[in-house]
């Protein structure tokens, strides 16, 4: 039954922070170097060669904190080596960085908004490169958060909000390793933080159906597929089974 969940994709990785409780942004070089240890690893990522991914992306970490989807990306390699404690780790560091980044933009506006439109530049390459090897659903996600850091303007006075497609990733990550219970918790903080993520609608429809909680299923079905998800035919299936 857990072939109904659907773990984050590697493409939904995309975003520019800093690392857990770094202060301090990565000076020009150091950014440079960073960049080019991430575009290896997602080349090794291409080949699936997940040990020598994660290599890269804690190389590109050492050379720039800030550098958040290195962290994101790390949780992804992570998961395909199966090392579900250290993917969550991986994904709370992210969200932790991106927080620690909320809160310097304050004081370093301009430099954080260079390194996000780096970012932005970065992500069209690798979505313009690979575009033919992505499927619909991974390209549109990934289309959506570059419109979404194009838009982004962080409220200074404002509170962080961690995004919803790390709280995704981080909710399968406890899954794989059989914590149904921080799972569920993770993937409701996806849906708050938007209720058209399908993915982690579907993924709850799991958590209630292996709770027999069929009503509550039912309805997170219908969330999903009215957010354009589709949700697999057996899981429908095996809702209907359970007892009223």
């Amino acid at each position: 039954m857990r072939g109904h969940v659907v773990v984050a994709g590697t493409v939904i990785a995309v975003l520019t922070a800093s690392a857990a409780g770094a202060q301090r942004i990565a000076d020009e070089q150091s950014r440079r170097q960073a960049i080019e240890f991430y575009r290896a690893g997602q080349e090794f990522m291409s080949s699936e060669r997940f040990d020598k991914a994660a290599e890269s992306y804690m190389a590109a970490i050492e050379k720039d904190p800030l550098f958040t989807v290195a962290h994101y990306q790390l949780g992804q390699a992570r998961m395909s080596l199966k090392q579900y404690a250290s993917a969550v780790q991986a994904y709370r560091n992210c969200l932790d960085a991106m927080e620690s980044l909320h809160h310097l933009e304050q004081s370093n506006k301009f430099e954080v908004d260079k390194q996000r439109q780096e970012t932005i530049r970065e992500l069209r390459t690798e979505l313009n490169s690979t575009s033919q090897k992505l499927d619909p659903l991974k390209r549109t996600v990934l289309e959506q958060r570059v419109h979404e850091l194009e838009q982004e303007r962080v409220p200074y006075n404002g509170t962080f909000r961690p995004p919803a497609f790390v709280l995704l990733a981080m909710g399968s990550a406890h899954f794989r390793s059989g914590d149904r219970d921080s799972a569920a918790s993770e993937w409701r903080a996806a849906v708050e933080a938007n209720p058209t993520l399908g993915e982690a609608h579907n993924n709850l429809a799991v958590i209630y159906m292996l709770s027999g909680r069929k009503t509550e299923a039912e309805a997170a079905v219908k969330l999903a597929e009215k957010s354009g998800f589709k949700v697999n035919p057996q899981l429908k299936a095996d809702i209907r089974k359970l007892g009223d």
